[in-house]
């Protein structure tokens, strides 16, 4: 009976070894056939038997590691911010004319800045616009930027699909910024496969905005003024320092003093 597991081990160790040299030499070959199609996932030095045998397998050997899933849990915790401009706010005739995107990780801290697009529109579109667009539209220089641009809504939704699925998992990460429920309308309407990488929750700032103004009134007067340029990518930054301004003084952590049972305070 001895026997038996001694050969077992010896056959598998062998087993493993030549697998070991088979694997790395395959992926040596896709390697060199296909040099970016094989990503650098993660690499095995050892590969340890139910006896604890260790049978080396060399370093092309891709495995994932510890590190990956630490990276993606997170990278779920990142928000996805947009603005858009648009001809208007009717979704069955407006169209989308600027679009910005920043990622910040759940601190507010910008990590990757993504394309700052202008999208052509028809002249009619742009000449049938409301009195407000017309005008903020037209101040800002972004009217006659559309009329100059030569990028087209499917080529908008290709460059910023692409760039979230670089920083984002796939469905996990909200949508954030100012009133963007009405962002998001339009998105989901002519960019819906952008919309369906992302979490279907949002992070509206104008909702904490609200909030702050009734529960906390003299914080509310200190909210960082707005210069309102009505550009995307400005918007964006500014609706970033508006949340961390709420972060850091509204949903700010309680002292050690200020914490007592039941939830009250130890203030006289």
């Amino acid at each position: 009976m001895p026997v038996v597991p001694r050969i077992t081990v010896r056959f598998g160790s062998a087993c493993l070894a030549r697998w070991g040299q088979s694997a790395a030499w395959t992926m040596r070959q896709r390697q060199q056939r296909h040099p970016t199609s094989i990503p650098a996932i993660g690499r095995a030095e050892s590969l340890r038997t139910s006896t604890g045998l260790v049978s080396e397998l060399g370093s092309c050997f891709p495995v994932q590691v510890s590190r990956n899933s630490s990276m993606s849990s997170s990278m779920s915790q990142r928000l996805v911010w947009v603005d858009l401009e648009m001809t208007g706010l009717d979704i069955d005739k407006d169209q989308i004319i600027e679009m910005a995107c920043l990622i910040t990780d759940s601190d507010l801290n910008i990590l990757a800045e993504g394309p700052n697009l202008i999208i052509n529109q028809p002249d009619e579109l742009l000449d049938g616009m409301s009195e407000w667009c017309i005008e903020h539209h037209g101040k800002s220089g972004l009217t006659q930027a559309v009329r100059h641009s030569k990028i087209t809504l499917e080529q908008a939704e290709y460059e910023f699909l692409s760039f979230v699925r670089q920083h984002t998992p796939p469905g996990q990460c909200p949508l954030a910024g100012n009133s963007v429920h009405a962002d998001k309308r339009f998105l989901e309407k002519y960019m819906p496969q952008f919309m369906y990488h992302l979490h279907y929750r949002i992070v509206d700032v104008s909702t904490i905005k609200e909030l702050c103004r009734r529960w906390f009134p003299e914080e509310y007067k200190k909210v960082p003024h707005k210069q309102a340029t009505h550009r995307a990518l400005s918007d964006i930054k500014e609706s970033i320092k508006e949340l961390q301004f709420y972060k850091s003084s509204i949903f700010k952590e309680a002292s050690a003093s200020e914490i007592v049972e039941n939830g009250g305070s130890n203030k006289c």
